[in-house]
Formats: C-alpha cells, structure tokens, sequence
C-alpha cells in the first residue's frame, strides 16, 4: 500500500527525476574528483597558498555576476514558450552576456592591478582564474537543454571538463608546480565545458549556431525583464563569495585557507537542489499555465523534498566535519572543522531558495528577488564586518548561515504576496514527522 501511495504519486514526475538523476550524476562525480584534487592541492599548497588560490576564484566568481545578466531562467521560459524565437533568443543572451562577462573580467584587471600590484603573484592567479569567464557566454547552450529536459549530454560535457581539470591539477602537483599555475585548471574546464556543448548543440538540436541571431529589440525586452533578477544574482553570487574576500582583507590568507576548505565542502552540496529545480522547472511553468492548485500541491512536495535532503546533508556533514578534515586534509587544516560544523547549516536554506527562485520566476516576482539577495549580501558584508576581526573564519562562517537563513526564508514572511511561500517552506520543515504519519495512516 505504501509502496503504491508513492508510485501513483511521482509517476507523473519521472520523466523529470530521471533528468535530475543526470544532472546530480554529473555533480557528484565533479565533486568527487574536485574533492581529491582540492585534498592534493591543500596538502600540497598549505593554508597561506591554498587561501591565496582561493581567494583569487573567489574574486573571478564575483566578477563573473556582470555576465549573469538575469537571464538564467527567462532564457529557459523563452526557450519553452516560444518556439518561433529561439534562435533570436540565443543569439540575443549569449551577446548579452559575452559583454558582460567581458566587462567583468576588464574591471576584474583593473581591480588586481590596484590592489595587488601589476606583477604580483595574486595579480597572476586573478589574471589566469578569471580568464575563464571568456568562455560562460556558452552557458545559453546548458539552458538550451534544460528547456528539453535533456541533460545527459550537458552532464558528459561537465564530466568531461572535471576530468581535464583534475588530470591538469594533479600533474602540477606531482611536477612540483608554482602556485601561479594552479588557477589554469578553471580555464581550462572552462574550455572543455564549451566545446563539446557546441558539439552536442550541433549534434542534437535543430538550430544552428549560425542561425542565431542578435536582436535589439529582443535584447531589451529580456533586460526589462531581467534586469532584477541580475542585480539580485549580483548580490546572491555577494553573499555566496564574499565571505573569502573579506577573510584576505580583514585576517590574512592562511584563515582564507581554512575557511576554504570547510566552505568548499558546504558549498559541494549545492548543485542538489539545483540539479533537482532545473528538471522541474519545466513542467512547473506548465502546471501553472493550467492553474494554482496542482501547481502549489506540486512546489509543496518540491520544498518538502529538498527540506529533508538539506537536513540530511546538514546532520551527517556536523557529525563528519572533524574525521573529514583530519583524514584527508590533515592537521593543519584542523580549525575547518570548527568552520564547516556551522557552514554546512546554511544547506537547509540555500535548498528551498532553489525552489523559490524559480517560483520568483514564474510569478514574475522578479523585484522581491532583487530584494531578498540584496538584504542578504547587506547582512553578510555587515555581519563578516563585525565578527571576521574577533572570530576569524568562525566569525564568517556564523555571517554566511545567518543571512542565508534572513534572505531564503525569515524575509518571505515579510511581503504579503511571498508570505503564502514562507508558510509552504515552514511547513516543509515539518515533513520529517509529516511523511511518517502519513504513510502510517495509509496502512
């Protein structure tokens, strides 16, 4: 019976949990390779170099929000809804966002010349990391894919570049390499990532990349559209990376080290609910087009999902946290645990906000967006602020859960369209003892 129940629950969704099996395949095979390369590369570099390493691609990610151009989701919608534009709108975003990313990477220089000195040695890692941005704009073909629910040929694409980018990280450090060299590995995953997208583009879809086409007028209607949801994911990619900046600016490298390590290993769980929110969106868009109720019946189920995936990975990450660290990292790296213990609480929120941003979406709520990453990216620089001086990376790491927690979920109580969502995120935190009773009713 309770085997059933599920069944004729969830058989409708197949489809789209197959598609997300492909996309968290993909991540947990990157995070497995990027966890042995970052173990043989922390090892190798100690705390002072690793933090100056991570401090550099903490910087290009900052950088890279100037080539986001919130156009991630409406790039998807448009892909479904408008079949007879999509070459116009992939043509239209990956200008856009070329001269973004461009952009990005001009003040990118400009900000290491001034305050690293032309020459130095973060001057080259920030060069060389934040190459990488060059290549995103060929980030339209991924949301080419995720419009079809096709992910299994990004996934090979992803593979792929982890597997470069892990081979080239692991030859440096049996060659005894400077630290300089470690930053080409982001440039080269970049690289491999990019091309064999283009490859499967012109593999398996109807377009051509020589039927696109860049359009004024499409531009604009995607910036009108977009330009919240950009400045929200500048303040989102803020108060997801500027933790390691302050760290360099208000302690030293080496507490950018440690702080690494454990932020690293918090943050490898992310792409879960990303991976699972991609393959629904879809379908999500559709069901609302048809009406509320099975709409919000399904975001339910969604919330409750990643809820308890998050609280999973929350509880077995705190009880891990100091065998992890010093197994395969070592004692010098022994203050991450500390780190990561708190980090890794942050999960439960970065979860449900998956689902939310793509709800932003599909209720055109883009200002409210805007609006919750920006209270969030305020209280992380204010909070890193005050506590990175007394407390160091604990200090941070305290920052990071508590403006996660006030941007994904404290603030939706506050505005009266979203309150109906915070109350379904509320409600999801409860589906530890909801689920059981259920399934027991049903007996």
């Amino acid at each position: 019976m309770m085997i059933s129940l599920i069944q004729d629950t969830y058989r409708p969704l197949r489809k789209y949990l197959n598609n997300s099996f492909w996309i968290m395949g993909e991540k947990v095979v990157g995070l497995g390779m990027a966890f042995v390369a970052t173990v043989f590369v922390a090892r190798y570099l100690g705390p002072e170099n690793f933090g100056s390493l991570a401090y550099a691609l903490s910087l290009a990610a900052l950088f890279a929000a100037a080539g986001h151009m919130g156009l991630h989701g409406l790039i998807v919608r448009e892909i479904v809804k408008d079949e007879s534009g999509r070459a116009e709108t992939l043509g239209t975003s990956a200008v856009l966002k070329l001269l973004g990313m461009g952009t990005g990477y001009v003040v990118l220089l400009t900000y290491a010349v001034a305050y690293e000195g032309l020459g130095s040695t973060e001057f080259y890692l920030i060069a060389i990391a934040g190459a990488a941005l060059l290549f995103r704009p060929l980030d339209v073909v991924d949301f080419w894919f995720q419009a079809f629910v096709q992910a299994r040929y990004v996934a090979f694409a992803r593979v792929s570049s982890h597997v470069a980018a892990t081979a080239l990280l692991l030859g440096l450090v049996v060659a005894g390499a400077r630290l300089e060299y470690f930053a080409t590995a982001q440039v080269l995953q970049a690289v491999v990532a990019a091309l064999l997208l283009l490859l499967f583009f012109r593999l398996k879809a109807e377009l051509r990349v020589t039927h696109w086409r860049f359009s004024w007028s499409r531009a604009k209607e995607l910036l009108s559209q977009g330009w919240l949801i950009y400045l929200g994911s500048v303040f989102a990619v803020i108060y997801l990376k500027v933790d390691q900046v302050m760290l360099r600016w208000l302690a030293d490298t080496q507490e950018v080290g440690q702080y690494a390590v454990a932020a690293q290993l918090s943050e490898a769980w992310y792409f879960v609910p990303a991976a699972i929110v991609a393959s629904f969106f879809p379908k999500l868009i559709k069901l609302r087009e048809q009406g509320e109720a099975l709409f919000y019946h399904r975001l339910q189920q969604l919330f409750d999902a990643l809820f308890m995936i998050g609280l999973v990975v929350a509880v077995v990450m705190t009880l891990a946290a100091p065998w992890i660290i010093a197994l395969f990292f070592g004692s010098e790296y022994g203050a991450s645990a500390s780190i990561l213990v708190i980090h890794i609480w942050a999960a439960i929120f970065i979860f449900m906000r998956a689902a939310f941003s793509k709800w932003i979406l599909i209720e055109n709520a883009l200002y409210f967006s805007m609006f919750t990453q920006g209270m969030g990216a305020l209280a992380n620089v204010l909070l890193n602020y005050l506590m990175i001086p007394m407390h160091g990376g604990i200090g941070a790491a305290y920052a990071t859960l508590v403006s996660y927690a006030a941007a994904s979920f404290f603030s939706l109580f506050f505005y009266e369209r979203t309150r109906a969502v915070f109350w379904q995120m509320a409600w999801a935190t409860l589906a530890p003892i909801r689920y059981p009773f259920l399934l027991a009713r049903t007996r």
